[in-house]
């Protein structure tokens, strides 16, 4: 396994299209490009986000907001000065007698799985008020691995529209689970779908007790800023070829983790809607999207930096395309998948950056969105964030 190095992959592959060519032209043959990477100024810092979200029957609009939604969120948090590494994770839960009463997925920077775990969210149960907000503040605290990183901003963003159940005697309440996130430096935010009085209330002691803030967001859609753009639609389809040039290597057990990877992501091109997978193109495109694109063990990548070098690889541990492949074949397919990488990075990044421009100019023009979902969100992010060192230049969320 290697160390991923933030924020260099675009100085390797800008500097491919210059190295590769005068191969070309002089040996007749593609070869492996060695690409020197200057060794980074700082560390990255990390972001670690645990969503625990009511899924029972009320809360159905406001769980296709999160579906459409998570990608923004995530480019929000991208845009910290340091380019942070963004973890991501889960905490459904309905009540007991329910068909569960939790459901954990774990913090990971692979974005595209825990989309696909959300995707499979269905709004059902409940009829009845209060729900398991006990347990599942509990299960995120205590089910979900947290890293002991002083300096890694983390929080747990509580979204849901009923009290929680105080007279379950078998389960901790939520008074103590919260002091132990304060105690661990996890901050606890609370975001109240509807105007019930009784949630209200719960919600802003929660809140109050963990350092967080409160904010309530329409039931229906959660108040989020959701406008189509002409952008979306090719954004979309250049995020799915760029998806096609990842090929993985390593052992049997890391090809199958890899595997399990590339399908999240076919399952979502499949099923998510054309916005989303623009906005998860936008995010890619970030210095720190790139550890969701890619991960680790991706061969394009480590091939065309020289951290690796495709002769030392087992033919076991190729990719299965390249295992039949003579080993200049083998390295030919790999350079050409490292250009039109390039090529698709960079329309990406031209057109995630006029698909921008509109969205604030709508925005503007509509009167702001101060009030969204979204700005809500960014705002709590930066405040709670700069404590951690953590430095937001921009004055708007991502949309």
């Amino acid at each position: 396994m290697k160390t991923k190095l933030f924020g260099l992959s675009l100085f390797a592959l800008t500097s491919l299209a210059v190295i590769v060519l005068p191969m070309r032209q002089s040996t007749g043959a593609i070869q492996p490009a060695v690409i020197e990477h200057p060794l980074p100024t700082n560390t990255a810092s990390k972001i670690e986000v645990v969503f625990v979200l009511d899924t029972t029957g009320s809360m159905s609009g406001l769980i296709e907001a999160a579906k459409e939604k998570i990608w923004s969120i995530a480019s929000s948090l991208a845009q910290a000065e340091s380019a942070p590494e963004i973890r991501m994770g889960l905490v459904a839960y309905r009540d007991r007698g329910d068909a569960y009463v939790t459901r954990v997925t774990p913090l990971s920077s692979d974005l595209d799985s825990v989309y696909a775990t959300l995707m499979d969210y269905r709004a059902g149960g409940g009829g009845d008020t209060p729900e398991s907000v006990n347990q599942a503040l509990h299960d995120a605290l205590h089910r979900i691995a947290w890293s002991d990183e002083q300096e890694a901003y983390q929080a747990v963003f509580l979204v849901g529209d009923a009290p929680p159940h105080m007279d379950y005697q078998d389960e901790p309440r939520y008074p103590q689970i919260i002091a132990d996130a304060r105690s661990r430096g996890i901050v606890v935010n609370t975001i109240q779908a509807g105007a019930a009085k009784a949630t209200a209330g719960e919600w802003r002691k929660m809140a109050a007790l963990g350092d967080g803030e409160y904010f309530r967001v329409d039931q229906s859609s959660g108040s989020a800023v959701a406008i189509a753009t002409p952008y979306d639609e090719k954004l979309a389809r250049l995020s799915e070829e760029l998806d096609g040039t990842r090929l993985y290597y390593g052992d049997g057990e890391t090809r199958a983790e890899k595997e399990a990877k590339l399908a999240a992501t076919r399952k979502l091109h499949d099923a998510a809607s054309t916005a989303s997978r623009a906005r998860r193109a936008v995010f890619n495109s970030s210095d720190s999207g790139e550890t969701n694109l890619l991960g680790d063990n991706e061969l394009v990548d480590d091939v065309a930096s020289g951290r690796v070098d495709l002769d030392e690889i087992s033919t076991e541990e190729l990719p299965e395309p390249l295992q039949a492949m003579a080993a200049p074949a083998a390295k030919a397919l790999v350079m050409e998948k490292a250009e039109q990488r390039q090529k698709l990075q960079s329309e990406i990044r031209r057109l995630s950056q006029q698909r921008s421009d509109f969205l604030k100019k709508k925005v503007e023009e509509s009167g702001g969105a101060k009030a969204s979902l979204d700005d809500r969100l960014y705002g709590a992010v930066r405040e709670q964030a700069a404590a951690k060192g953590l430095k937001y230049d921009a004055a708007a969320p991502a949309y």
